[in-house]
């Protein structure tokens, strides 16, 4: 049975049992800053387990999810996996223990046909309950159930005693036996054994608990169930391999890679072959998700899973970019689940490509980085900490610095290493793990199920206030000064969503006004931000609504442009442009993108034509509520973050642009009046970045570049028309002028060498030559000059003079004769790189530095006497 085939039946089989099937939701958990990544089926559903009614009690999942707890293990063993599916079925107050448990039974036995002897079973070892449904319901024979405590069978694990505070309970597993031919061979061994004989393939979380600060535990009202089945680890099961690996998840890509390179041998690379393929998968859905890698949160563990996998395909001896031809394989495994992914594996690819050449880039440039790190390095201690940030912050593998540092002599600390390694281990847990309680959602009675919004059509309208808080706190009334979130039972305020910004605009109650500042959204509720200006505001008041209507018309402008912009870029570029992110304010617009270079002028300025002709059309709007699968059907696009159910809003623009959208717009093109680029440009690998003004803000934009234009013209005495010839005329007259100067600067240095030969002053019988000259430049031609006239036994000590701005440049030239004598110009020039403020270096017969302290420009010569004075000439 495949994996697809297995997906469906489960989720089929729990449609019968009444249970909404729920798309699974993304990697990046929105409103949960819980977790980084979405690490479980049930996370999803944390307002519905405290109470929320989303209007089911029931609900099936296939979850994707990402953990990177047990990263190392990965590929190792037959079972870790960073990135996997979890099947998952949830109640919400209504079915427990005994239909789960007899559900779970019937699915794995009776429509998976799995043999009931080849099952076992574990319980808390408090839960007689559970106990004795699978004794006397289930007839599992005694010796099949075993009891496992707080660490194995509780969730959290040992929240009993360690927390987190909030929900929790205890767990009952399934285990799979693959028999006694496999694992440890004795014969008391049952799934308690970590030998291998026995697999979980299924968790049946039972959450009737609810921790107190004080460790306290106390029954909830409402009893949920939370359960998880690997599917990949379901798969080996049902297609009788041993390893995840094996399964047809992972097959394709396994032999994908296998056919990179003649010199894998499955037997001997196989941890490897294994861990590529399951980072790929990781890697994938991180992008398809819209994390893109990064030095940051969560696009740090998509690089270090990038660089992990190029270390490991390296080691495979493939030294040139592969993971990236990995990408079409994952879309076609993963094609019936995530169709999406076909379309979008170019992008993907193209990302990857990026970010394994930079690596591959800097692992063979690693000479220049390791000489930049360990200069002047000699504590073994501080080597050892800066081998971590090597390999923390680059990617670069131990072994390689090892090498370098015993090529140079430099002593490592193995221990100052491994203490780095572990407070960085330690830092990821507490980023991956739950932070405080189970479920950070406190107060869910907000009064209303749901606030009706009527902003679509109305800037106005009049609401009855059904909860007032302060402080996250409910308040019976709120008195001029104060600020609260105010819900009502309906409103004409758009909550900040999908980058569009939240509404302000004002509550008024007779005399008594309260402003509102932001407005925001949890679930369904519409929270009204903001403080009381005038009197005095109590539940249950009657008020009347009003946004600021130009604000809106404004942001409803950019809106609107966004979406034109957004079809301008596919028609431009190509269509393998896809929002990335926008935010939609009332003075400006930022669209995020897919393309992998920067735009040319050429390119931006067709689009913008583009956006300003279909203004100009005046194309009308339509928005329609309708299916997400009729949506899809109709061509519309959706953003990559969102997470859509049941019906969704669609905004079409003529036969421009079609887009699942629930923010405000306009009625037609033509009210966004003109449209105008101000900035393009990089936000991360394969991602770019316009930003856009509309109507009364691109026209003030015009208008300071007229005025720019018409002031260069008043400097430049000339036409406005004529500016550019005029400028070009100019540069062309500078460039000619500092020719000629060059000119004369170099006559006056070449006539001043025999001078500055015959002052030199005598120190260790070697001729030392000191001069000054005006700039940068003119000190490094003197130092060549002088170097070359003298000949030999002459060092050149050459400065700038003090300047205005503060800094001083200096050089340091030897002759041939000294460097094969051992005497080395940049270990001179680092001797007074501090005196100067700055710092230096270079080759063994030139180099130079820079400072911020010209005035002791003569202590620093004096230094630089005393230390050719201190040489020793071999």
């Amino acid at each position: 049975m495949t994996a697809d085939q297995l997906r469906n039946k489960y989720l089929e089989f729990f449609k019968s049992k009444r249970h909404r099937v729920l798309d699974s939701d993304s990697l990046v958990p929105k409103d949960d800053p819980t977790v980084l990544f979405t690490p479980a089926g049930m996370n999803q559903f944390k307002k519905e387990f405290l109470g929320f009614n989303s209007g089911f009690k029931r609900a099936t999942t296939s979850q994707r999810c990402l953990r990177t707890d047990d990263l190392d293990k990965v590929g190792k063993t037959a079972v870790h996996h960073t990135c996997f599916e979890m099947l998952g079925n949830f109640s919400f107050g209504d079915y427990f223990k005994k239909e789960a448990i007899s559900w779970a039974w019937e699915f794995l036995t009776q429509e998976l046909r799995i043999p009931k002897d080849l099952l076992w079973v574990s319980v808390y070892q408090d839960d007689d309950e559970s106990y004795d449904i699978w004794k006397d319901v289930i007839r599992i024979p005694e010796r099949k159930i075993i009891k496992l405590g707080d660490k194995d069978n509780f969730w959290p694990a040992e929240a009993k005693t360690k927390g987190p505070n909030g929900p929790c309970g205890p767990c009952s597993e399934i285990f799979f036996d693959f028999g006694k031919d496999v694992g440890c061979g004795e014969v008391a061994c049952d799934p308690a054994c970590s030998c291998g004989r026995f697999a979980e393939i299924w968790n049946l979380v039972f959450t009737q608990l609810n921790r107190k600060e004080s460790g306290l535990l106390e029954p909830l009202p409402n009893k949920n169930i939370d359960t998880g089945m690997g599917l990949e680890r379901l798969a080996a099961v049902m297609q009788g391999k041993h390893s995840n690996f094996e399964t047809d998840l992972f097959a394709p890509i396994v032999k994908e890679i296998m056919s990179g390179s003649q010199r894998i041998r499955i037997s001997e690379d196989r941890a490897l072959v294994y861990a590529i393929a399951d980072h790929i998968r990781a890697v994938v859905f991180c992008i398809y998700d819209g994390v893109l890698p990064s030095n940051e949160s969560r696009g740090y563990i998509v690089r270090k899973i990038i660089r992990k996998s190029v270390l490991h395909l390296r080691a495979l001896g493939i030294k040139q970019p592969f993971l990236n031809k990995l990408v079409p394989v994952v879309a076609l495994v993963m094609k019936e689940s995530y169709p999406e992914l076909t379309g979008r594996q170019e992008d993907i690819a193209q990302i990857v490509l990026s970010e394994e050449k930079n690596f591959i880039s800097t692992l063979e440039t690693s000479e220049s980085l390791f000489k930049e790190k360990f200069a002047k390095q000699s504590d073994a201690e501080v080597i050892g900490k800066l081998a971590f940030t090597l390999h923390d912050t680059y990617g670069i593998p131990l072994d390689l610095t090892k090498d370098w540092l015993d090529k140079h002599n430099l002593k490592f600390s193995q221990q100052a290493f491994d203490k780095e390694l572990e407070e960085q281990k330690n830092r990821s847990k507490l980023q991956s793990s739950m932070k405080g309680d189970v479920f950070a959602l406190k107060d869910l009675d907000y009064g209303t199920k749901e606030t009706k919004f009527l902003g679509y059509e109305d800037f106005q309208t009049k609401a009855k206030i059904v909860k007032i808080l302060k402080s996250g706190v409910e308040a019976k009334k709120i008195s001029k000064g104060e600020e609260a979130q105010i819900v009502m039972e309906r409103s004409v305020f758009y909550a900040e969503s999908g980058g569009q910004e939240g509404d302000k605009g004002v509550l008024v109650k007779g005399k008594n006004i309260f402003e509102v500042t932001d407005t925001a959204k949890i679930g369904k509720i519409i929270l009204h931000i903001g403080r009381v200006k005038v009197g005095v505001f109590k539940k249950s008041d009657l008020v009347s609504a009003k946004i600021d209507g130009e604000r809106r018309l404004a942001i409803a402008r950019n809106h609107t442009a966004t979406h034109i912009l957004q079809s301008a870029l596919r028609k431009v570029l190509g269509v393998h442009v896809k929002q990335q992110g926008s935010l939609v304010a009332e003075d400006r617009l930022r669209f995020d993108f897919t393309h992998f270079k920067g735009l040319d002028k050429e390119e931006l300025n067709r689009v913008e034509e583009l956006v300003n002709d279909n203004i100009l059309d005046n194309h009308e709007l339509q928005k329609k509520e309708m299916a997400v699968a009729q949506a899809r059907k109709s061509g519309a696009l959706a953003f990559f973050g969102e997470k859509y159910e049941g019906k969704v809003r669609v905004v079409s623009i003529g036969e421009v642009s079609k887009e699942f959208c629930g923010g405000t717009h306009l009625d037609s093109t033509g009210q966004i009046g003109f449209f105008k680029i101000v900035r393009e440009g990089s936000v991360a690998q394969g991602v770019r970045r316009i930003e856009a003004v509309t109507g009364k803000e691109a026209y003030k934009v015009v208008k300071q570049e007229e005025e720019v234009i018409s002031e260069a013209a008043s400097v430049l005495n000339t036409a406005e028309d004529k500016v550019i010839p005029e400028l070009q005329k100019k540069l062309a007259r500078i460039k000619e002028l500092e020719k000629q100067l060059n000119s004369v600067k170099a006559d006056t240095l070449k006539s001043s060498v025999d001078n500055c030969i015959n002052n030199a002053e005598n120190i260790n019988g070697i001729n030392l030559v000191v001069t000054v000259a005006p700039d940068a430049n003119s000190v490094r031609k003197s130092v060549d000059l002088i170097k070359e006239k003298a000949g030999s036994n002459t060092i050149v000590y050459c400065s700038t003079a003090n300047s205005l701005d503060m800094q001083i440049f200096s050089a340091v030239g030897i002759t041939p004769d000294l460097v094969l004598k051992g005497v080395d110009a940049s270990e001179l020039i680092k001797g007074i790189a501090s005196e100067l403020g700055g710092s230096g270096g270079g080759r063994k017969d030139f180099a130079q530095a820079g400072g911020k302290s010209p005035e002791k420009s003569e202590s620093a010569l004096q230094k630089f006497r005393n230390l050719i004075r201190s040489l020793k000439i071999g």
